[in-house]
């Protein structure tokens, strides 16, 4: 089929005006991404008004919109500093921080969107600097968990100014010199044999102690049976010089016996004095 070149243009025109309006309507729409703010700009000018997530209309050819992320990112700096005696420590921090959603338009505007190695890195690295002078290399890590407290304070206030907040920073690692580490290790040992020393000799004197008070007691038995045997002598001489005239009750000054009280127990016994017989020739007589 033939067209004439009239018929031609009129469909070039109506193709040309087709895509214009796409392209146009394509440009007046710009979606900011969730976690992200919109920050507006006409003809290089930064707006003071930021765009929220969604789908938003915006004057194209004349408006441009930067998506700033305000999601929450890490920046990890190995970073080699000085402790308070002097040591090198290398050390591995993991920072969390996110932009805030107002600072988006100045943060685009003052440091771009090469903020982290503009801004973010630079603070890390500072405040952990000074964060490790202010402590010994053993108190690094003893009190780890204060010194990742006192670097976070330390970021936080070098990054609020430029509309940063962080949100927690992390220690991964420590590193410290071959000499330091073997001087730590020999210093632990050495602690652990004081420790093991300690205990012995409190373990001795335990066992030295049992010892005492086993021979103390040992002792008092020993006291107490050469006693008992003692008062029976004296009552087995007092039974054997008695003419039965002696008192009933007898005393050497120290003890107190009972004539009657020894007379039946033996009598139940059924042991035999010479006293006892003695005693009872001595009566029969008299009869």
């Amino acid at each position: 089929m033939n067209l004439n070149p009239r018929t031609i243009k009129k469909v070039v025109v109506s193709v040309v005006a087709a895509l214009a309006i796409v392209i146009v309507g394509a440009s007046s729409l710009h979606a900011v991404p969730a976690g992200h703010t919109g920050v507006v700009t006409r003809f290089g000018a930064v707006d003071d008004a930021v765009l929220g997530e969604g789908l938003h209309v915006v004057i194209p050819f004349v408006t441009r919109v930067i998506d700033m992320n305000n999601q929450v990112t890490k920046a990890e700096v190995l970073s080699a500093s000085a402790s308070k005696d002097l040591q090198t420590v290398n050390s591995t921090v993991a920072l969390n921080y996110r932009i805030d959603a107002p600072s988006a338009a100045s943060v685009y505007r003052n440091i771009g969107v090469n903020y982290e190695n503009v801004v973010v890195i630079p603070a890390i690295q500072e405040a952990v600097k000074s964060v490790m002078a202010q402590y010994t290399a053993e108190e690094l890590i003893t009190m780890r968990q204060t010194v990742g407290a006192e670097i976070q304070e330390e970021i936080s206030g070098k990054l609020a100014p430029y509309g940063f907040s962080t949100q927690s920073v992390n220690i991964v690692d420590f590193q410290f010199s071959d000499e330091f580490n073997a001087a730590i290790e020999a210093k632990q040992t050495a602690q652990q044999n004081a420790l093991k020393a300690e205990q012995d000799l409190a373990r001795v004197k335990v066992e030295a102690e049992q010892k005492i008070t086993e021979a103390q007691a040992e002792a008092e038995s020993y006291r107490l049976k050469s006693q008992e045997i003692t008062d029976q002598m004296l009552k087995m001489e007092f039974i054997d010089k008695w003419d039965g005239k002696l008192p009933v009750v007898v005393s050497d000054g120290q003890s107190l016996f009972s004539i009657d009280a020894i007379l039946d127990s033996a009598a139940s016994s059924g042991t035999s004095y010479a006293g006892s017989s003695a005693a009872q020739t001595s009566a029969g007589s008299a009869e």
